[in-house]
C-alpha cells in the first residue's frame, strides 16, 4: 500500500500540474484511487485485469454517474503507470464506460427568485442590516446574477469585484480563464458587504483562516429557501446557477454566449439548456404554430 500511495501522490501530482484538473477532482480521484488499492487483494498497481474487472463488478449498485467517475479515475492512473514504466501493460481496458446519465438540472421559475430575494431584501432593508444578511444578499446575488460555481464564489479574492467594472475575469474549472458579466445589482451588494470585510482580508466571504467553505454556502441557501417558503431540497447554490442558464436562454440568450459565460468546456454541456423550459416550447408552438391558432385552417388565415 505504501507504493499504492506514493505513485497516486505523483499521478495527482501530474494531474493537476499539466492537466490542470480542478481541486475538486483531484479530491474525488484521490477518494476513488486510496479506496481501491485498499479493495484489492494485491493493492493498485500490482492489481491483474480480473482483479480489476472484479472491483467493477462491485459497482454495479451504484450510480452510473459514480462508476463512470471510478472507471475514469483508474483508467488514467494505470494509462500514467504504463507510460512512467511502473507496468508493462494496462488493465484499464477491463473497466466499465457506463457513461453518465445525463439528468435535466433542477429549475426555479422567476416566482421563485423573485420569493428568494424578497426575503433577502426584508433582511438588507433598513438602517442597519446584520453582516450576515449583508454576506447573503452578495451570495446569491452573484449565484443567480452572473452563474458562478459554489468553489469558485467562495474563493473569490476580496477586490476581484471592482464597482465600476461591470465583468470579472475568472479562472474557472479546469484552470480556464472566462469573462463573467456583473449585474448592478451584485455589484451594489458586493460593495455593501465589503465594507463588513477587513482590508487585509484575502478574501471576499472569508471566514476563520480561510474563506467561507462551500458546505456553509449550501446551508445557508437551503435556510433562505426554507424562509421563502420553498422547499430546500428545490435549492442549491448549483440550482441556481442553472435558474441563472435556464432564466437567460428563455430570454433569448445566444448559446455560445451562455457557454462562454458559463464556462463549459463542450457546447454539448450547455446544451441540456435547451431541454429544461418545456412550457416555453408549448407556448411557442401554440402562438406560432398555424394549427395553434383557431382562425387558421391549412396554414392560411381564416377570412371572416
Amino acid at each position: 500500500m505504501s507504493g499504492d500511495r506514493a505513485l497516486i501522490e505523483r499521478f495527482l501530482e501530474m494531474l493537476a500540474a499539466e492537466a490542470g484538473a480542478a481541486t475538486n477532482t483531484i479530491a474525488a480521484y484521490r477518494s476513488d484511487l486510496t479506496l481501491a488499492a485498499a479493495a484489492l487483494p494485491d493493492g493498485l498497481v500490482a492489481a491483474t485485469p480480473n482483479q480489476v474487472q472484479a472491483l467493477a463488478e462491485q459497482w454495479r449498485a451504484l450510480a452510473r454517474s459514480t462508476v463512470a467517475r471510478k472507471a475514469a479515475a483508474l483508467r488514467r492512473f494505470y494509462s500514467f503507470l504504463t507510460e512512467e514504466g511502473h507496468r508493462a501493460d494496462d488493465p484499464g481496458s477491463a473497466l466499465p464506460r457506463p457513461g453518465p446519465a445525463r439528468r435535466l438540472p433542477k429549475v426555479l421559475d422567476h416566482g421563485d427568485v423573485e420569493r428568494l430575494f424578497a426575503v433577502i431584501a426584508a433582511r438588507v432593508e433598513g438602517e442597519r442590516p446584520l453582516p450576515g444578511d449583508l454576506r447573503l444578499a452578495a451570495l446569491v446575488e452573484l449565484l443567480y446574477g452572473s452563474g458562478l460555481r459554489a468553489t469558485e464564489l467562495v474563493s473569490l479574492p476580496r477586490n476581484a469585484i471592482h464597482p465600476d467594472r461591470p465583468f470579472l475575469i475568472l479562472k474557472g474549472k479546469g484552470g480556464r480563464e472566462r469573462l463573467v458579466p456583473l449585474s448592478d445589482r451584485a455589484r451594489a451588494a458586493v460593495a455593501r458587504w465589503r465594507t463588513q470585510v477587513p482590508a487585509d482580508a484575502p478574501w471576499l466571504f472569508p471566514s476563520g483562516r480561510g474563506h467561507l467553505t462551500r458546505i456553509r454556502l449550501y446551508q445557508l441557501v437551503k435556510a433562505l429557501a426554507a424562509e421563502a417558503g420553498i422547499p430546500p431540497d428545490r435549492v442549491s447554490p448549483h440550482v441556481l446557477r442553472h435558474a441563472f442558464a435556464t432564466h437567460l436562454l428563455a430570454g433569448g440568450a445566444d448559446l455560445r454566449a451562455l457557454q462562454a459565460m458559463l464556462g463549459h468546456a463542450d457546447i454539448a454541456t450547455t446544451e441540456i439548456y435547451t431541454h429544461v423550459d418545456a412550457s416555453r416550447l408549448v407556448e411557442l408552438v401554440n402562438a406560432r404554430h398555424p394549427l395553434g391558432d383557431p382562425g387558421r385552417v391549412d396554414g392560411r388565415a381564416r377570412r371572416p
